[in-house]
């Protein structure tokens, strides 16, 4: 990576690290909030499900106006209003006497921000890096997504001792600059926009899933069930470890950190080591991943031992590290025009992926076996269809061909 690329594209490696905190960073406070509120199990849990809906909901549009009018127009605003959301909420809670549906429809605001922001970071990545630094590029991203989902519960637990609604100012503190940053600093490449339509756009998407379709599908199931696998197993051995180990609060948080830290870690590391490889070995990289995931889940469902379960997990978060970038190159690489509207429905497939796994694996607390079985079996069948149906010389540009 050329040196003066170096600073803006740590910028836009902030993106998702900043995007994570948007919930995670609340999980270990949620309990002194609702004290603090004087409001119903549902009610707080509604502070999560505020940012979540309207993240997922906006994805979609943010990927299609990014390809009309550019990244950085969409982004940077939606950094500023993510952070906005944040220090309304803050000082809603600071100084209103009933303060729940104030934060309540700040977080509304905080979730359309999130939703122009690590899919564009990811798509604008894809613009910039048009060589093999691109696999390179999009680990170091997905690095520094998988740092914000270790660093946040405990920095939440930790800003907690402050006070209760003090993760809300952080917010604004480091989004604010980072949306400036990415409109002054980030280069974006120019774009031919000219003229494009609803209809048109919609019909060239279309053109791309009738020639690519299969390929495309296989790589978005992939990136969406590693995350539902591995956030569903880390909710269900969260509540395993306090109701039969007693463990809880930051202690959770250091232990959940590590499969997520390997996670990181290996997303780095594959992205660095795919980037000297050529483009044919993405395929392989993902089956490969994909099969250790399987691996460490029939292992989970077979022996119900905590001191498996952990080695296993950190096995699922190298799995996963290694899908993740590769996944992310092939998708950034299928169009150049519509790269903002594929990314964005690959984002939103990984939102709903992460959202569903901690409400699926709830129910291994009464069906462990049959439910990590059938999610090997789940991973098997995809890492199948990805060794049939994706076909990297059709999603790639040249230059990131073997050929080349």
């Amino acid at each position: 990576m050329r040196s003066a690329m170096k600073f803006p594209f740590a910028i836009l490696c902030a993106v998702p690290f900043i995007m994570v905190l948007g919930n995670s960073m609340l999980v270990p406070l949620l309990p002194l909030m609702r004290s603090a509120l004087n409001v119903s199990l549902v009610q707080i849990s509604l502070l999560i499900t505020a940012f979540s809906l309207p993240a997922g909901l906006v994805i979609p549009f943010a990927g299609f106006l990014s390809d009309a009018y550019g990244r950085k127009p969409i982004m940077a605003p939606a950094l500023i209003l993510y952070g906005l959301g944040g220090l309304l909420a803050g000082l809603a809670a600071w100084l209103a006497t009933s303060p729940y549906y104030l934060i309540l429809g700040s977080r509304i605001l905080q979730g359309i921000g999130a939703g122009g922001t690590y899919q564009l970071a990811m798509a604008l990545t894809g613009d910039i890096f048009q060589s093999k630094e691109r696999t390179k590029a999009l680990g170091l991203l997905e690095a520094a997504n998988g740092l914000g989902k270790v660093v946040s519960p405990i920095a939440g637990a930790l800003i907690g001792l402050i006070s209760w609604f003090a993760p809300f100012f952080v917010y604004g503190v480091l989004a604010i600059p980072a949306g400036l940053a990415v409109w002054f600093i980030v280069k974006e490449p120019e774009q031919k926009t000219e003229g494009i339509t609803f209809k048109t756009y919609f019909h060239n998407l279309g053109q791309i899933l009738q020639n690519r379709g299969l390929s495309l599908l296989a790589c978005i199931l992939a990136g969406m069930v590693v995350l539902f696998i591995l956030f569903g197993v880390l909710s269900y051995i969260s509540d395993v470890l306090e109701t039969d180990y007693d463990v809880r609060g930051l202690r959770t948080g250091l232990i959940i950190a590590v499969p997520v830290a390997a996670m990181a870690l290996t997303s780095y590391l594959s992205g660095n080591y795919l980037q000297q490889m050529a483009g044919g070995s993405l395929k392989p990289a993902i089956v490969a991943g994909l099969l250790v995931d399987a691996g460490a889940l029939a292992v989970m469902g077979f022996i119900n031992n905590i001191y498996v379960f952990f080695p296993a997990m950190v096995a699922m978060g190298i799995g996963t590290g290694v899908v993740l970038p590769s996944v992310n190159t092939l998708i950034t690489s299928i169009s150049s025009k519509e790269r903002g509207g594929i990314t964005c429905l690959y984002g939103s497939m990984r939102f709903l992926g992460v959202a569903l796994g901690p409400p699926v694996f709830g129910l291994a607390l009464a069906w462990r076996m049959p439910l990590f079985l059938g999610a090997a079996l789940l991973v098997g069948v995809i890492a199948v269809l990805a060794s049939f149906y994706i076909h990297a010389e059709k999603m790639l540009p040249p230059q990131l061909l073997p050929s080349h």
